[in-house]
């Protein structure tokens, strides 16, 4: 049975999993399914904003489709999460990223 499938079967038990959601998400970029992956993580952020991992991830693939504006925005929102979580190591990488983007 392939990861998507098996990740499915798992949110159908559990369907407000961010974590089972994200790794469902990460599938669907190794796929390359660039509007799925954007859909699911949306989807995670609008329902538990301080899920931090999907933030990096999400302004990546923005980043990665052209999406310059949209990335910026989402790195930016995840710096205000991480920063209020207090997880300085997801801030970081999330500074750095948004700072490689906008300089």
């Amino acid at each position: 049975m392939d990861r998507i499938t098996k990740l499915k079967e798992f949110l159908q038990a559990n369907p407000h999993d961010s974590f089972l959601k994200h790794a469902l998400a990460l599938e669907y970029v190794k796929l390359e399914d660039d509007k799925t992956a954007r859909e699911i993580f949306e989807e995670i952020l609008t329902q538990d904003p301080g899920y931090i991992g999907s933030y990096y991830h999400l302004a990546k693939l923005l980043e990665r489709t052209g999406d310059t504006n949209a990335a910026i925005q989402w790195y930016e929102k995840g710096m205000e999460a991480a920063k209020k979580a207090g997880d300085n190591h997801a801030y970081g990488e999330l500074r750095i990223a948004h700072e490689e983007l906008t300089f």
